[in-house]
């Protein structure tokens, strides 16, 4: 028997245990999907019998729960407050944490990663530790109970993440690049405009998916500094309406979940290459 025959058998084991494990994992990262889609279209009385197969519809699904969502809480406002303050966060993470990566891997020398190291340690400090202080500058600038202080809020957590993420992509850009895009007539800002930064594009976003993704999910902050409904994000605001005393809205809860979790899992899946290079590459080339 040759070699490669022998071969063979052991690769198609290898094969088969590796789809194993991939389908097992995928399995378990899929299943809370799987249960709060089927509980979204359960009843009350479907969902809450023992006897039932939770798995299964013993009565037919309804849509009564999204219903309650939308008529019973301002669900709308809830996402319309977290994507206003996502977007305006990401823009002003993009707009200071580019030149200061930047700077810190061109125009610092030897001093550029200490200085970083120190940025992401901020990154690192509790938020249980920061609202208390956060909370008197907020009430000086007049923001309480206003989306607005969470868009004051979030970049002091963002930024330093980002600083440190998109410092590997600006250090794996060759300085004769940018001195070649000068010698062709383009100035320093002009050469990081047109230049550099579509060569760190995998890092830009990187840092948009990940500061959305941090703002969304915070709770922290958003239930500190906002109170009244109609501020309130998803994170905060789902559970404040649907969780009243001991009574659970376990159906609406799902819904809520699933109406948000949908989309983002669409677009991480359409970009997860580009995601994945992000990180992969800040980590190796920095």
């Amino acid at each position: 028997m040759s070699s490669s025959s022998a071969r063979r058998p052991r690769t198609i084991r290898g094969s088969i245990g590796l789809y194993l494990i991939v389908f097992f994992f995928a399995v378990l990262c899929g299943f809370p999907f799987l249960w709060a889609t089927i509980t979204t279209f359960k009843t009350n009385q479907d969902l809450y019998t023992t006897g039932h197969n939770p798995f299964a519809f013993t009565q037919a699904p309804t849509l009564d729960n999204i219903t309650t969502l939308f008529t019973t809480t301002p669900y709308l406002h809830f996402i319309i407050n977290s994507v206003v303050i996502g977007i305006v966060t990401v823009g002003i993470t993009l707009v200071l944490s580019v030149p200061a990566s930047y700077a810190l891997a061109r125009l610092t020398g030897r001093w550029g990663l200490p200085m970083a190291i120190g940025i992401f340690v901020v990154y690192l400090v509790p938020p249980t530790l920061l609202f208390l202080p956060l909370s008197r500058v907020i009430t000086v600038l007049g923001l309480q109970d206003t989306i607005w202080s969470l868009v004051l809020v979030y970049p002091g957590f963002t930024i330093p993440l980002s600083v440190w993420l998109l410092l590997g992509f600006f250090r794996s850009v060759p300085r004769d690049v940018e001195e070649q895009a000068q010698v062709d007539g383009y100035s320093k800002v002009g050469a990081l405009v047109r230049v550099v930064l579509p060569l760190v594009a995998p890092g830009l976003f990187t840092v948009v998916v990940f500061t959305f993704t941090l703002t969304m999910q915070d709770f922290i902050y958003a239930l500190a500094f906002v109170s009244s409904s109609s501020q309130m994000t998803i994170s905060v605001g789902v559970p404040t309406n649907l969780v009243r005393g001991d009574v659970f809205y376990w159906q609406s809860l799902m819904a809520s979940a699933m109406i948000v979790a949908i989309p983002v899992a669409v677009i991480y899946n359409l970009f997860l290459r580009k995601f994945i290079q992000g990180f992969t590459l800040g980590a190796v080339k920095g």
